[in-house]
């Protein structure tokens, strides 16, 4: 049974709405960030709730918050400037509620994908950084509504996982951001930006390449 929490802390802008699931047994915390908010983006996006269930059940206490400006989080849009200090307030949340003896994962689809690689470059310079990112049709380069990501290096063993027909980002902007990095990316045949019919293989993806 599900042990869902709304969790509403004092953000950067003002209220911060996280979905936070404890985990009796949890071997690690895992922050999941959602698809643009100007698109309909949310913590309830099916992408994302498939990574929160593959986190949980790898052992990981999840949170998925709202960005500004979505459900009950206060503020506005900031194009992942301020949305990456959100995600530095839920982090600081996380260890202080959960400890800093576990291990924190990190997971984001679309631009949440983009704003988790500003945050783990953060961490890291912190000296807090994340032990593992997955990142699912991961914005970067100039993609559908006339917007452009300059998406920030990631470890080698980070997961990507991408839709050979994405049609918000193209594969070609991925596998662009990741060849100077030597980082290999998942290629999901006949998957579309929202992995349609195809969430199951997301799952198996990070099930297989998982070693914590």
């Amino acid at each position: 049974m599900s042990r869902h929490e709304r969790v509403l802390l004092e953000g950067p802008a003002g209220a911060l709405e996280v979905f936070v699931e404890p985990h009796e047994h949890a071997t690690g915390i895992a922050l999941i960030a959602h698809p643009h908010p100007l698109y309909g983006g949310t913590a309830d996006n099916k992408v994302v709730t498939t990574l929160a269930k593959t986190f949980r059940e790898l052992g990981c206490i999840t949170l998925r918050p709202n960005f500004r400006g979505v459900g009950g989080s206060a503020g506005e849009h900031d194009h992942g400037i301020a949305e990456t200090d959100d995600l530095l307030a839920v982090h600081a949340y996380a260890r202080a509620r959960f400890g800093r003896d576990l291990p924190f994962y990190l997971g984001g689809f679309s631009f949440g994908a983009y704003v988790i690689t500003r945050l783990a470059k953060q961490l890291a310079e912190g000296a807090d950084p994340a032990r593992r990112l997955v990142l699912v049709g991961t914005a970067a380069g100039f993609v559908e509504g006339a917007r452009s990501y300059v998406t920030e290096a990631v470890a080698p063993d980070t997961i990507v996982i991408h839709g050979a027909q994405d049609e918000t980002v193209p594969l070609a902007n991925v596998l662009a951001w990741a060849e100077p990095l030597d980082l290999a990316v998942n290629v999901v045949p006949g998957a579309d930006h929202f992995f349609h019919r195809k969430l199951h293989l997301i799952r198996s993806i990070i099930d297989a390449q998982w070693n914590p």
